[in-house]
């Protein structure tokens, strides 16, 4: 069952998403879309993180985003994609129209049933989904503590990915595949990242400020990066691509 609350919660924020949350990188989409197609969809396309990845692979690129402040800043970013304010449960495009539907951290915030009949629709015969999340690297242990801070509930930091990227009802697994990358950020920022979270953005005043000292603990702790402005931070994106059953 979805979260409503915390889902909701990224209706209030669009340009800190954009500025301090990470990217992906291009491979990802190389796995998805290996061969230019006529179109493709980025579905809970936030800011456009991974919509920008399927210009020049994609002749029409469409974007579909519930949140209209993450969705001013996909327009003015990526003014050349059709962009349109929408849900995974109704998407505002016709019938076999697509030939690619892309979702980037988002399909766990997603009714899956409703949102696989509507991406079954929009998808062309044969027509390809791509899933792809972020998650912190297992080898890095200052990250992985902070996830902990972040999301209590969930002692592995890549459960949501793994929860719910199992069997899609009318798609076929095509292919599954880890990218490992490393990011550069700074101290300041990778702070910043963590009010763009879900539990910070719903949590009181008080419960955030504690979670923020929390995350400042571990990282003026740990030796890697106690006294660190500049921190490399290893990501691991998985990729989980479907075919249209």
């Amino acid at each position: 069952m979805v979260d409503g609350v915390l889902a909701r919660s990224f209706e209030r924020t669009g340009a800190d998403y954009d500025r301090y949350r990470p990217g992906f990188p291009a491979e990802a989409a190389d796995l998805l879309v290996p061969d230019r197609v006529a179109s493709a969809l980025d579905l809970g396309a936030g800011t456009g993180k991974f919509t920008a990845l399927l210009l020049g692979r994609a002749a029409e690129v469409v974007a579909v985003e519930p949140s209209g402040a993450m969705l001013d800043v996909l327009r003015a970013k990526l003014p050349a994609v059709a962009a349109h304010l929408g849900s995974a449960e109704r998407i505002p495009v016709p019938d076999s129209s697509m030939s690619v539907v892309s979702v980037a951290q988002a399909f766990h915030w997603f009714e899956r049933d409703e949102a696989c009949t509507e991406i079954r629709r929009v998808l062309v015969e044969n027509g390809r989904l791509g899933l792809i999340w972020n998650r912190s690297n297992p080898s890095c242990a200052w990250d992985r503590a902070a996830h902990r801070v972040a999301h209590p509930a969930v002692s592995d930091a890549d459960g949501t990915t793994s929860a719910a990227a199992a069997d899609l009802p009318g798609f076929e697994p095509v292919a599954r595949q880890e990218v490992h990358w490393t990011e550069r950020i700074s101290r300041s920022d990778y702070l910043r990242r963590w009010a763009t979270v879900s539990t910070f953005l719903v949590a009181d005043p008080d419960t955030r400020a504690e979670m923020l000292a929390q995350i400042v603990h571990i990282l003026d702790e740990h030796p890697e990066t106690h006294g660190s402005e500049d921190l490399e931070l290893p990501i691991v994106t998985d990729v989980f691509v479907y075919r249209r059953a």
